[in-house]
């Protein structure tokens, strides 16, 4: 990845006549990659064409790191380097992430999260290593001026507290590179 600390990961997928099969997540394998993280809660969220969910963040004692994937349809799914003194610090990736391809990214503590909806929906599934706390949940604006994400959605989606989160510009050093962040 052009990012330190982001992953892209490829399971091994078996295809024959009845579909497809392939281990969503496998502990050993994944901390030989270097993800060594306890993961403690799974989420889900189903979202039509054209929405946009981020760029979200946890602070404090509990950031979260989240392994993501699609099990329908098709994203481009954004992590924004926020670990002040990185020398990627402001910079994101943007992976397209489908459910025909089951490529998994991996977003470490220090990254803001976020992804748009490219198909007529679409389902997401991410692992996190800390639960959700929401006094200690950050957003950044998805469409900052300083970040130049192209998100590919014409008229997004989107909710109230992502229209009107802070510019990037604002956030405070929440996480310092190298970032020390139990995953």
């Amino acid at each position: 990845m052009e990012i330190e600390g982001l992953l892209l990961i490829r399971p091994d997928v078996y295809h024959d006549a009845r579909g497809l099969f392939f281990e969503q997540f496998h502990q050993a394998k994944y901390a030989g990659l270097g993800i060594v993280a306890n993961f403690v809660q799974d989420n889900c969220s189903y979202s039509r064409r054209g929405t946009i969910r981020g760029l979200h963040y946890q602070v404090g004692d509990r950031p979260q790191g989240k392994l993501v994937m699609v099990l329908h349809g098709k994203i481009l799914d954004v992590a924004v380097d926020i670990r002040f003194g990185s020398p990627t610090f402001g910079q994101h990736v943007a992976i397209e992430l489908t459910s025909e391809d089951p490529l998994q990214l991996w977003v470490p503590p220090g990254f803001a999260h976020g992804f748009s909806v490219l198909s007529q929906e679409a389902v997401v599934s991410y692992k996190c290593t800390s639960p959700y706390c929401g006094n200690l949940e950050r957003s950044i604006r998805f469409n900052d001026p300083d970040l130049h994400i192209d998100w590919r959605v014409t008229e997004p989606i989107l909710s109230e507290r992502d229209t009107g989160a802070p510019l990037f510009s604002t956030i405070s050093q929440d996480f310092i590179y190298p970032c020390e962040c139990r995953a």
